[in-house]
């Protein structure tokens, strides 16, 4: 296993390196030069020439890349044009918002999508088998931002069970130790803000689950059914095992490969994706950032945003691969 970990992070290397030079390239070739970018409607010619030798854009590509990739190496990704604030250091306040939410959406997924899949192969053809399809095809067409609307407008407007929107009443006067409100209230022993951080959770965590659980309970339907008609199935139920021990330790445990490295390649997307979720229910995560960050043409938070997806992803992937080898022992060999 430590062998399979060493090789997948030598395999993060090149990765990165192919980043950066794609980044660099990117930032390069913006119309009329990243200084121009950076500066927007106040490039004026002795502006383009202090930003380019402030940032050594005047000097040699070859010797810029390396003080790029130097400067990456050291925690640094640049200064946001809109804040002034090194963007790593934006980045660290908000991160803990948009995991809180993605824990939530995932937990929500996870949850509800792998029973769901799974009463729906054991029930084949049935009512449950055709309830999840078509509840899945809802989940998967659906756009975010339509959901979220319609569940804030119903369950906190017309029905006021949730708050409308941000990460917790401002009205509590919560201690925050960690930036993760709900853990902080735990940890704390503020119940109240706690309780109140995890129903602000509660609607954009179900918006921004819906499609996760819905890729999972179709994934974790097709690969239960598969594993039901093997061969060691059969022998299982030939030589008289429980129907119980058959379905948790033959059947369940041998379709969750399939379905744990989407939940994989699907945390990853709930870290990236949450912009639309967060607009709309106003949460101060990374995905608001990122969207103001669009709209005001700040490029270095676009690029640090970029080398932080790449690194979570593939961090992501490799905590699947080592999941592999607990939950079939033949991967730990490989």
């Amino acid at each position: 296993m430590l062998r399979v970990i060493g090789k997948r992070l030598l395999m993060l290397i090149p990765t990165l390196i192919g980043l950066s030079i794609l980044l660099f390239i990117w930032v390069r070739s913006l119309p009329g030069g990243p200084a121009t970018a950076l500066l927007g409607d106040k490039a004026t010619p002795e502006a383009i020439a202090r930003i380019n030798e402030a940032y050594g854009f005047d000097r040699p590509l070859i010797e810029q890349y390396f003080t790029y990739v130097g400067k990456l190496l050291q925690g640094d990704f640049g200064t946001s044009t809109v804040t002034g604030r090194p963007v790593l250091e934006e980045f660290a306040t908000r991160f803990p918002a948009t995991l809180e939410l993605a824990a939530v959406a995932l937990i929500f997924a996870i949850g509800i999508g792998i029973p769901l899949g799974y009463l729906a192969a054991r029930h084949y053809g049935r009512f449950w088998d055709h309830s999840s399809v078509v509840l899945s095809l809802i989940g998967i067409t659906v756009p975010v931002f339509f959901l979220a609307f319609i569940l804030k407008w119903l369950l906190a407007i017309q029905i006021p069970l949730f708050p409308t929107d941000g990460r917790q009443d401002p009205r509590i006067n919560a201690t925050h130790v960690t930036d993760f409100y709900v853990l902080d209230g735990l940890l704390t022993r503020e119940w109240d803000a706690s309780w109140d951080a995890l129903m602000h959770l509660v609607l954009p965590g179900i918006a921004l689950g819906t499609i996760p659980l819905a890729i999972i309970v179709r994934i974790t339907r097709a690969s239960v059914l598969e594993v039901q008609g093997a061969d060691y199935v059969r022998t299982a139920r030939a030589k008289g095992l429980m129907e119980k021990t058959i379905r948790s330790r033959f059947v369940l445990r041998n379709a969750m490969l399939p379905v744990t490295t989407t939940i994989g390649l699907q945390t990853g997307l709930l870290i990236s994706g949450a912009v639309l979720t967060e607009t709309v229910f106003a949460f101060s995560g990374v995905g608001r950032f990122l969207r103001d960050a669009i709209f005001n043409l700040d490029y270095p938070v676009l690029q640090g945003f970029i080398i932080f997806i790449a690194v979570a992803y593939s961090l992501i992937n490799l905590l699947v691969d080592v999941s592999y080898g607990f939950i079939d022992p033949r991967v730990r060999v490989q």
